[in-house]
């Protein structure tokens, strides 16, 4: 079951365009972020595309490195 901080942080997730954006600005690929997350680079490519939205502990898992290559592109 979900926490009360990781429902917060699933609350402002990150559209499936600015989620690329947010990858693409960081200079890494859909393979990497797939790696990282232990899916496959097709998933990743759906989630961007806006035709499937990850769930659960790997939705948490996807806003969180957003969040951390967001504010390492920024940075």
């Amino acid at each position: 079951m979900a926490t009360l901080v990781d429902q917060v942080r699933v609350s402002r997730q990150f559209s499936p365009r600015v989620a690329k954006a947010i990858r693409e600005a960081a200079g890494v690929s859909q393979q990497q972020v797939a790696d990282e997350l232990h899916v496959s680079r097709v998933c990743v490519a759906r989630w961007e595309g806006g035709e499937r939205s990850p769930r659960g502990s790997r939705l948490i898992a996807y806003v969180d490195l957003l969040r951390q290559l967001q504010e390492v592109s920024v940075g």
